[in-house]
């Protein structure tokens, strides 16, 4: 899921705003900072075709941001956050086309087509397939050499692996796993596609943004002084709900309403939190080594529509170099909203993003233009395999839904997690089957009854 408010928690949504102060940048090739410095000997007629797996709205959205193509925002009735083509939309970005899509769902890829068609672009029947082994029918269309990952993120490791295995370069959305086995999974496909000359890009879009780039570059410089803790949070309100239909079955309903079930999501701490602790462990330069937490379902209707999720979860990480970061989410309405993150050290402190304060000194304050980072977490990728130095963020991207993993995991057993511990379970959330029919309604999970793998 992206954004949805914005740092103040005025409720405004990040992803409008971007829109309308950068769009105009974000169509230039401009390259973040740091880390990710790209030289300009980039082949722009270089053709990237792009296959969808995933075309509900993050995917949908994530296809049009690859082609430059300007959209909006749209909610339908049955609560899908989705995105549509703005009339007199057109195709920006040179050179890349769309030839294949696949989603479990034959609405959900209608949908994605009626888009694309919109920007004159045409996707054929015969490169359009739906069902649980749909990926696989895509990954084998051999012109398909860029894949967009965005279903569930439970089907995320799996999708990955087979991508890389089929020599296909990945933008994959957040996060990358619910549990330790799939989040192994994504290590290894990163270290596989790092020797196949393969690209993976993941959808933490902050990493791809100037303002974060530029001040935290400066933090690892020792603007800060030595580091001594952090805090991070994303309080904000409940998030869209699908409500179940007579005509589906267990497996289709869940999957549908995905943000509610923990072996599709990873819980709201996994599936939205984890842009917050990755920009912790970036700024801090690695990952925690254990966490202690504490979270509930206090709020939530209780009504199976809503799952079996929490709604708020406070978590104390501790890093190696002896940091602390204390991290809050929360997703309730009528409530005050903060999505941020914020880094302390000897000299001063700092938001990660927008301003370094040091301590008897002035402010400094990023005064640079941003851009738009839905569209340039593309644009980095595509311009890395034009060069032929394909980023890979596949082993950050694995250590940030981990340490949301671990979060989640403390709060849900009431005890303290080790990440070498946690890291080499065998747990796997999940059907062992992927087909339609009858599937348990998981249990809330109670604090001391909760067993870790």
């Amino acid at each position: 899921m992206k954004d949805k408010q914005n740092q103040e928690g005025t409720g405004v949504s990040r992803r409008t705003f971007l829109r309308k102060t950068s769009l105009a940048v974000a169509g230039s090739a401009a390259v973040s900072g740091f880390p990710f410095v790209i030289t300009a000997r980039a082949e722009p007629d270089d053709p990237i075709r792009v296959g969808v797996i995933g075309c509900g709205g993050r995917g949908g959205g994530a296809v049009l941001d690859v082609l430059g193509v300007q959209t909006e925002v749209v909610y339908p009735r049955e609560g899908y956050h989705t995105e549509t083509v703005k009339e007199g939309a057109t195709v920006a970005r040179k050179n890349v086309s769309v030839v294949a899509l696949a989603d479990l769902f034959p609405d959900r890829l209608a949908h994605c087509r009626e888009n694309l068609a919109r920007v004159g672009i045409t996707v054929p029947d015969d490169h359009c397939f739906t069902g649980f082994d749909a990926y696989k029918q895509l990954l084998a269309i051999p012109e398909v050499n860029y894949v967009i990952l965005a279903t569930p993120p439970h089907f995320r490791p799996m999708h990955l692996m087979a991508a890389v295995q089929a020599g296909k370069h990945v933008f994959m959305e957040k996060p990358v796993a619910v549990d330790a086995p799939g989040v192994r999974m994504v290590m290894e496909a990163g270290r596989i596609a790092k020797e196949k000359g393969l690209g993976i890009v993941a959808g933490t879009q902050r990493r791809h943004m100037h303002s974060y780039n530029e001040t935290i570059k400066r933090i690892q410089d020792g603007a800060l002084g030595e580091l001594m803790y952090g805090t991070c949070y994303w309080n904000g309100g409940v998030i869209w709900v699908v409500r179940r239909r007579p005509e589906w079955s267990d497996m289709e309903w869940q999957i549908r309403n995905w943000n509610y079930f923990t072996w599709l999501s990873g819980d709201h701490i996994v599936e939205q939190h984890v842009h917050n602790l990755d920009i912790m462990n970036w700024v801090i330069g690695t990952h925690p080594i254990r966490a202690r937490a504490l979270g509930g379902r206090q709020a939530r209707p209780a009504e199976p529509d809503y799952g079996h999720i929490y709604d708020h979860f406070a978590v104390e990480y501790e890093y190696p170099n002896g940091v602390r970061v204390f991290s809050q989410c929360r997703q309730m309405d009528r409530c005050d909203n903060l999505v941020g993150e914020f880094i302390a050290g000897t000299k001063g402190t700092s938001d990660c993003q927008r301003w370094i304060r040091v301590k008897g000194g002035q402010t400094w304050r990023f005064q640079g233009q941003e851009v738009n980072p839905y569209e340039q977490e593309h644009l980095d990728l595509i311009q890395s395999i034009r060069e032929g130095r394909p980023l890979n963020e596949a082993q950050a991207i694995a250590e940030s839904t981990f340490t949301a993993i671990m979060g989640r995991e403390s709060a849900y057993s009431g005890r303290t997690v080790e990440w070498d511990s946690l890291l080499k379970s065998e747990k796997r959330l999940g059907p062992e089957k992927y087909e339609f029919g009858p599937l348990p309604f998981p249990e809330v999970p109670i604090p001391g009854q909760y067993r870790l793998g």
